[in-house]
């Protein structure tokens, strides 16, 4: 076995866990699971014994998929609040940069730049100059006297970041790095011309929609607009008087996203107490329509208040990016260059799973870069992490240990 990651999201509808193998510079899927969550509003954490439940059943399918069990993970959190900015670090090096270098002018990058009430979540590269060779992606193997490196830096506010550490450590969880939910999205669809361009990727959640503008590859601006896929279970709710589960039934698995797709023939029959009321897919596309082309549409707004560049790409994600006709939908309002998100990786092909998957590419790339060889999961851990009598949890300070990996890698 080579590399083997897991990614895990806590999403206000639904816990992801993705366990993927690098084998050959390819990802091949080992696990993957969408489980109902509980105690998380907005992507925050607001009842940590709830969330625990709710993690400790997803866990349990993905464990059992596998024959192992997982307790490493990368953890995927939104990026709700966070600030991003620009820093720079020198080093001195001795000839010939490896990886060792590289993890340390990254580190000086970072020395007094986070604040009190502030944690560190990721420390992207822009890029790194050899004496007075700049420009560099990749500065390994390079000789020189002097490392430097120009940084973007995103923190977020401890509180809500601690709690959903809180949640992944009483889960039995040791979590090795962070990604936001923004990078997994970048990294998930990422390829050599997205890297050269600005563009801008919207994820459609549960309960939020949230908006990034990236640079060759690195998240500059962001923004959370407060309203998402919940919100079309309750217009349907609302106009046609059905229970909520209902409506999300009728959503994902009947209506179409553009009214002027949906077939005038096609219905179904909804209970309501001893009755069956039918809805019309052309009724209930009309609903979905109008509330989707809203959220779509506050999303351009927000591209065009985050920055003056020209976008160059626009792509859509999150799971209700899944309906029928969606992209249809997406080019009325943003033109024909802008595109859904498609998870073609086997074993997923959904974009509910987009954040967790390249999650998971990024901390790959970022360890590359290291020049680090990391997994998660090795064939000498196997029979110590199956055995039933294991029950050992360390207590260390869980942010010492998360940051100091950090560090470290």
């Amino acid at each position: 076995m080579d590399q083997v990651y897991t990614g895990i999201e806590l999403g206000t509808d639904s816990i992801k866990i993705v366990v993927l193998e690098k084998l050959h510079e390819q990802f091949h899927v080992l696990a993957s699971v969408h489980s109902p969550s509980d105690g998380i509003v907005k992507g925050q954490v607001v009842d940590i014994k709830k969330c625990v439940s709710s993690v400790r059943v997803a866990l349990k399918r993905a464990n059992d998929m596998l024959g192992i069990k997982i307790i490493k993970v990368i953890a995927v959190v939104p990026p709700s609040g966070c600030m991003l900015d620009i820093a720079v670090g020198s080093v001195e090096v001795d000839d010939v940069i490896t990886g060792e270098d590289v993890s340390r002018v990254l580190k000086d990058a970072l020395v007094g730049r986070i604040g009190e009430e502030e944690e560190l979540v990721t420390a992207v590269p822009i890029s790194f100059t050899v004496d007075e060779q700049d420009n560099i992606r990749d500065p390994k193997g390079m000789h020189g006297g002097m490392l430097e490196t120009k940084v973007v830096i995103a923190t977020l506010p401890k509180e809500p970041l601690y709690r959903i550490l809180e949640v992944l450590k009483l889960s039995g969880l040791e979590t090795l790095d962070i990604a936001f939910t923004s990078t997994g999205d970048y990294y998930a669809v990422r390829n050599r011309k997205l890297q050269k361009e600005v563009g801008a990727i919207i994820n459609i959640g549960e309960d939020t929609t949230n908006v990034s503008i990236f640079n060759k590859g690195i998240q500059i601006k962001n923004a959370t607009i407060p309203i998402g896929s919940h919100n079309v279970d309750r217009d349907i709710t609302y106009i046609f008087k059905i229970k909520e589960e209902d409506s999300r039934r009728l959503k994902e698995q009947f209506a179409v996203s553009m009214q002027a797709y949906a077939d005038s023939n096609d219905s179904m029959e909804v209970p309501i107490g001893d009755e069956e009321k039918e809805i019309s897919q052309v009724g209930i596309s009309k609903v979905v329509e109008a509330r989707l082309e809203e959220i779509l549409n506050l999303a351009k707004k927000e591209i065009k208040n985050l920055t003056n560049r020209e976008i160059r790409y626009i792509i859509v994600t999150g799971g209700l990016s899944e309906l029928a006709g969606f992209q249809y939908l997406v080019e009325s309002v943003f033109g024909i260059s802008a595109k859904v998100c498609n998870i073609s990786t086997m074993g997923l092909r959904h974009n509910r799973y987009s954040s967790v998957l390249g999650a998971v590419q990024y901390f790959d790339d970022k360890m590359s870069l290291r020049g680090k060889n990391v997994s998660m999961i090795s064939e000498s851990d196997v029979q110590l992490l199956m055995s039933p009598d294991d029950k050992t949890i360390n207590n260390d300070n869980i942010i010492s240990k998360v940051f100091g990996h950090f560090f470290d890698n």
